[in-house]
């Protein structure tokens, strides 16, 4: 196999492979780095309402002092439900159900002199609506306890504006978890107490969620109007960059809640210039591929009388195919494994920022960046060797 070698590895084009080897380094790295990336900052994107997540809207209707005045209603109708669904944007509509009974909350803590009361409200949404955990989101009508979401900005407008000028503790969301709330709901003739658990805190919706299994039976029981229209809907959107979505609601006076229609604009171009980095990465590691295909075959055009002198006195087309097979795969290796090694380097770089912006944070082994890099360099070996072995067989059959 030594001889073997010597002899076919004259006329190689160092030039030619150091191109194939450089290219290839700089399109799989782009592809490793983009995919490394983007699953690291997902989890902190998609934690709660994140710009990652999948786009949500928030639709009500627009109040004009008109409209109050002559008593027009804000509420959607079934027709106006059905016709948001079926329009091309438009992935998943959800309805805010409203309590009918009125709510009155408080808790306490004594040992840090927090006492407050409050009249309030209840909403909910369909639970695929929910962006935080579901384990604890049920009802159970024998424990009497309720489960509560309510808005991250609840909490920070407490623990920055309540409790900063009244020198209160602030508090975590740990601690809300541990507290549990007194609920009063008086309706229909009946007054009925219960606890209230804060079970998350959400960034989508801004309300008092509670789940929509209790709503239904609570309204049920405490109001004589069992089935409210909503005020609010939810609506996931395809593209939040599609002009139809603006058209459609300036039509239809419609609105969308905390500028979400321009956040989803930012969501939609940051997507588009990943897909765009990945692919960048794909073509030149496609590029590089042809390089190095049209360098085997040179050489392999340069050397196609000694591979039928040597096809002629026994060896077989396979075995003469092992040093370039051998050539291409050892290149790829190296390739790999460069790769990974800067990728490891950039990631080191990247996530250092990141974890000052989040602290919370938690990185997790680099497994995507080596699965891709393993189907990358699988996928390319075995069509450098299947393109290879066809070449000399080729080579042979016309000898033959």
């Amino acid at each position: 196999m030594k001889l073997l070698w010597k002899l076919l590895r004259q006329h190689i084009s160092i030039g030619q492979l150091t191109g194939f080897f450089l290219a290839n380094l700089f399109g799989m790295s782009i592809v490793l780095l983009s995919i490394q990336f983007y699953k690291d900052v997902i989890p902190v994107f998609t934690e709660g309402d994140s710009f990652m997540k999948k786009e949500y809207l928030i639709v009500t209707k627009k109040i004009s002092a008109i409209g109050s005045f002559a008593g027009k209603t804000n509420t959607f109708s079934e027709d106006e439900l059905k016709s948001l669904q079926e329009q091309r944007f438009s992935k998943d509509v959800g309805a805010f159900t409203p309590s009918q009974f009125k709510v009155s909350a408080g808790f306490g803590m004594k040992e840090a002199g927090i006492s407050l009361s409050t009249e309030m409200f209840f909403e909910s949404v369909p639970n695929k609506f929910v962006d935080v955990s579901l384990d604890k989101w049920n009802f159970d009508k024998e424990s009497r306890s309720i489960p509560i979401i309510i808005p991250r900005s609840y909490l920070n407008l407490y623990n920055f504006g309540f409790a900063q000028s009244r020198s209160l503790p602030k508090l975590s969301e740990g601690v809300m978890g541990l507290i549990q709330m007194d609920i009063v709901i008086k309706g229909n003739g009946r007054l009925e107490q219960y606890k209230g658990n804060i079970v998350g805190f959400s960034n989508r919706l801004n309300t008092i969620l509670v789940p929509e299994d209790f709503m239904k039976w609570a309204n049920s029981e405490f109001a004589d109007e069992n089935k409210p229209q909503p005020v609010r809907l939810i609506v996931e959107v395809n593209n939040p960059a599609d002009d139809g979505i603006a058209r459609y609601f300036q039509e239809k006076g419609y609105e969308a809640e905390n500028d979400k229609l321009d956040a989803g604009k930012t969501t939609y171009f940051l997507r588009l210039i990943t897909g765009i980095v990945m692919g960048v990465g794909l073509f030149i590691s496609i590029l590089s591929f042809y390089i190095l295909m049209l360098s085997i075959f040179l050489l392999l055009q340069k050397n196609t009388v000694k591979l039928e002198s040597l096809l002629l006195i026994g060896y077989s087309p396979a075995k003469v195919a092992i040093p370039y097979q051998v050539l291409t795969l050892g290149l790829n290796l190296i390739v790999l494994a460069l790769s990974i090694g800067i990728v490891m380097y950039m990631r080191g770089m990247y996530t250092e920022v990141l974890t000052q912006l989040f602290p919370q944070m938690e990185m997790s082994i680099m497994w995507p960046a080596y699965v891709a890099g393993i189907i990358l360099f699988s996928l390319v070996s075995v069509i450098n060797i299947i393109a290879i072995r066809k070449k000399i067989a080729s080579i042979w059959l016309h000898k033959s």
